[in-house]
């Protein structure tokens, strides 16, 4: 039985992934610039999380830059036929490790053909388009000229499937005006839950929902609260973060990242976790108690 059985799996770009993927941003170096510590273990924690089950890995050639794709293709590639790779081009890094954003149909091109290169690969699974907005948040305004560009790529068979990430309701909108959105990836966690309706409005239309920072944003108190939980049902506060999230919507696909195997193996548990009722109304309430909603 696979790891993630519980929790089953969803459509991402055609093709059933199992819902506790792998989020490479952390295998690059401090800062997601440069190379890491220690290539060696960020190629085992790849291998094992494919071992593992894990077919859906997150990724960017910004991350580094180009430092994750390549250590991606030096321990995958060949792929398993099943894994899908979501990549995302609309920034690039400065010598500063800087983020600068890079939204012109030639940026978002380059990014293609980066991606491409150092994943090795002639056509990318899905491509998000990432907004930069507030870098952890988005801002309103037409995305029409991003989505149109990676449009075209993809008609040059360059992307199979065209996702967003950073992006409103709105932005949504717009963009499957343009082009079918098979993902959206927003900061959505236990505290910061403004995409509540955007999450079922996508669960409705079998569009998957990818979180970003499952701890991203919690105060001090929030923290505590949350590892009180933990410790009530014996798992890590990580662990009930994300179970909570799986709980939250059948098309919630994670992507807990790691650069240490014993953390990888902690997060891939996320799924085995049973969740009282006692238990995920007390993590409901959480975001509301702390004057979220």
């Amino acid at each position: 039985m696979s790891n993630f059985t519980p929790v089953g799996t969803f459509p991402l770009g055609g093709r059933p992934v199992h819902r506790v993927g792998y989020g490479a941003m952390q295998l690059a170096g401090p800062g997601v610039f440069g190379p890491p510590k220690d290539r060696g273990t960020a190629i085992a924690v790849l291998r094992e999380a494919v071992a593992a089950g894990v077919n859906h890995i997150d990724t960017s050639d910004f991350y580094g830059p180009h430092v994750t794709n390549q250590i991606i293709r030096e321990a995958l590639h060949p792929y398993p036929d099943d894994l899908v790779i979501v990549t995302k081009v609309g920034a690039v890094r400065g010598e500063d490790a800087s983020w600068i954003p890079a939204p012109e149909p030639e940026d978002i091109k380059r990014g293609v053909h980066d991606n491409l290169r150092n994943l090795g690969v002639d056509t990318l699974d899905v491509v998000n388009m990432r907004i930069m907005g507030k870098v952890h948040a988005p801002t309103e305004g037409s995305i029409e000229k991003q989505v149109a560009a990676l449009a075209e790529l993809q008609r040059q068979g360059l992307v199979r499937h065209i996702g967003l990430s950073n992006v409103t309701a709105a932005q949504v909108t717009e963009a499957q005006g343009i082009a079918e959105i098979v993902c959206v990836q927003n900061h959505y966690n236990l505290i910061q839950r403004d995409d509540d309706a955007l999450v079922g409005e996508l669960a409705d239309k079998g569009i998957a929902y990818v979180p970003f920072f499952p701890l991203g944003g919690f105060t001090p108190i929030q923290s505590s609260a949350l590892s009180k939980v933990a410790q009530t049902i014996g798992a890590t506060p990580m662990q009930v973060a994300l179970a909570w999230l799986l709980y939250r919507a059948p098309n919630i696909l994670l992507i807990p990242g790691t650069s240490s195997l014993e953390h990888l193996r902690e997060n891939m548990q996320a799924a085995q976790w049973r969740l009282p009722d006692e238990v995920r109304a007390e993590l409901d309430a959480m975001g509301r108690v702390n004057g979220e909603h």
